[in-house]
């Protein structure tokens, strides 16, 4: 037990002091920005093309990351394999484009050809390194030099801090360029259909029943009317409109608190005057989030001129994979 213990102690010290290792070298980073920071952002802001962005190894997939990043927050961007490159591959990289280059040595071999490719057809080039002095970073337009930092591993030869400055670094590009550009929520929306995060994102007007499918009446209808109303289309509510526009909303509550004089009384005297609401450009989470709020399982989305244009009911949420 005590050697199991022991080991387990050395584990978790081992982790904190990575941890702790990187933390402090990405802490420093943010303290001394590279000089190139800037003007780097002022250029790819001005460019017509594409960020392509080339790596090899850990630098690599480091890459891969970084122009998923920046493709999904409105910097149209992707990812050169350095090996590829040299192999038909540089037929992607146009003279409209600009091109980040990563080598934490600046001395990759397999970036040669794509380092020839930006200087003979005039490509603006980004370099990612932490060496000054090395061949990538004399030959860049932009040099985005990274803190010489230790590595987090024992034996200091694993990329670790340095890729996870790298990391880092790409974030800082993305979400730069990501606020100069004024990159919104719905336009985030746009790049992130799919999976929880683009459920999340869709809004009401995708997901809402409209047309034949509301159950929609005349504020003068019968109780009958709405009865089979509610019945048949099966969101346990009918809108009551006057002229086309929001009358009220009765609800299975409001049938049950008026149960005794129900069938004696008019949709008109029971109806909720003040329904929950939303327009349909409303986010389908903040929807749900109302629903929610107010206990209710299903919301009226109407037009600039309170005109009912759609129906929402939870199990709509759920289908979507919002909840």
């Amino acid at each position: 037990m005590t050697s199991d213990t022991t080991v387990l102690d050395a584990s978790l010290a081992a982790a904190r002091r990575v941890l702790r290792t990187e933390a402090d070298a990405v802490a420093y980073m943010a303290d001394n920005l590279p000089a190139d920071f800037a003007p780097a952002i002022d250029k790819i802001l001005e460019t017509e093309g594409r960020v392509i962005v080339c790596g090899i190894g850990k630098s690599g997939h480091i890459g891969r990351k970084i122009a998923a990043t920046l493709a999904s927050t409105g910097t149209t961007s992707f990812f050169v394999h350095a090996s590829e490159a040299s192999h038909g591959d540089l037929g992607m990289v146009t003279r409209q484009d600009v091109v980040i280059l990563i080598s934490n040595s600046g001395e990759t071999s397999e970036l040669r050809d794509m380092v020839y490719h930006t200087q003979r057809f005039s490509i603006p080039m980004i370099a990612i390194t932490s060496n000054p002095d090395s061949t990538l970073a004399n030959a860049a337009d932009f040099r985005l030099l990274l803190p010489k930092k230790p590595e987090a591993c024992p034996i200091g030869k694993a990329p670790t801090t340095s890729t996870t400055l790298t990391l880092a670094l790409g974030d800082a590009l993305a979400v730069a360029l990501m606020e100069r550009r004024g990159f919104q929520a719905d336009d985030f929306g746009i790049f992130h259909p799919g999976g929880k995060l683009g459920a999340q994102m869709r809004k009401v007007s995708d997901l809402m029943h409209t047309g034949d499918t509301m159950p929609v009446l005349d504020h003068d209808a019968s109780m009958h009317d709405v009865l089979l109303t509610m019945t048949s289309k099966g969101f346990g509510i009918a809108v009551l409109v006057r002229d086309g526009r929001l009358f009220g909303v009765i609800t299975d509550g409001d049938l049950r608190r008026n149960m005794d004089t129900l069938m004696q009384s008019t949709p008109s005297e029971i109806a909720n005057r003040t329904p929950v609401t939303v327009p349909a450009d409303y986010l389908a989470a903040e929807a749900l989030a109302l629903l929610n709020e107010r206990k209710v399982s299903a919301l009226l989305v109407l037009d600039q001129n309170d005109t009912p244009v759609g129906v929402l009911h939870m199990h709509d949420f759920l289908r979507a994979g919002v909840m």
